[in-house]
C-alpha cells in the first residue's frame, strides 16, 4: 500500500468519525435543547420533522444496545483504520470514548441502560414538549 492510499483511507476513517460524532450531539444537544426550548418557547424544537429525526436517531442507538449490535460507523472507521494499518479500538463508539477521556471502565450493561434511560427521556420529551401537528419553520424562534 503505498502511502498516499494510506492517507486517503485515514482521512476517510476521520470522516466516519466526525460524522460519528455529529451524530452523537445531534442526539445529546437535540434533547438539551428540546427542554431547554420548552421553557425558552422556542418554537423549531416542535417542529415535527426533527423530532421523529431525533426519536429514530435514539430508538436506533437503543436498539443496537439491546441486541449487541456495534454501531455500523465504528465498524466502518475501524475497517478503514485496520486496512490503513492503523491501530483500532473495540467495543462501542461511546464506550470507548468515555473510556478513553474520562477513564470510565463499565460493564456494557451499565451502557445498555444509559443509552435505554436516555431513549425514555427523548421519548417523555415527546409528551412533554409536544410536536406540533403542522410545519414550522426551523428558523423562527
Amino acid at each position: 500500500m503505498t502511502m498516499s492510499q494510506q492517507t486517503l483511507l485515514l482521512r476517510l476513517a476521520d470522516l466516519v468519525l466526525i460524522l460519528h460524532v455529529l451524530f452523537v450531539a445531534f442526539v445529546v444537544v437535540g434533547l438539551l435543547a428540546i427542554y431547554a426550548g420548552y421553557f425558552l418557547q422556542w418554537q423549531w424544537v416542535r417542529h415535527r420533522t426533527f423530532r421523529v429525526i431525533h426519536l429514530c436517531a435514539i430508538g436506533y442507538v437503543v436498539v443496537q444496545a439491546w441486541f449487541g449490535i456495534v454501531c455500523p460507523l465504528t465498524t466502518w472507521e475501524m475497517a478503514l483504520r485496520a486496512k490503513a494499518g492503523a491501530g483500532t479500538y473495540t467495543g462501542s463508539f461511546i464506550q470507548y470514548w468515555l473510556q478513553s477521556l474520562l477513564y470510565f471502565t463499565m460493564p456494557e450493561w451499565v451502557f445498555i441502560v444509559v443509552y435505554t434511560l436516555f431513549g425514555g427521556l427523548v421519548l417523555a420529551s415527546w409528551f412533554v414538549v409536544r410536536p406540533n401537528h403542522t410545519s414550522v419553520s426551523f428558523f423562527r424562534s
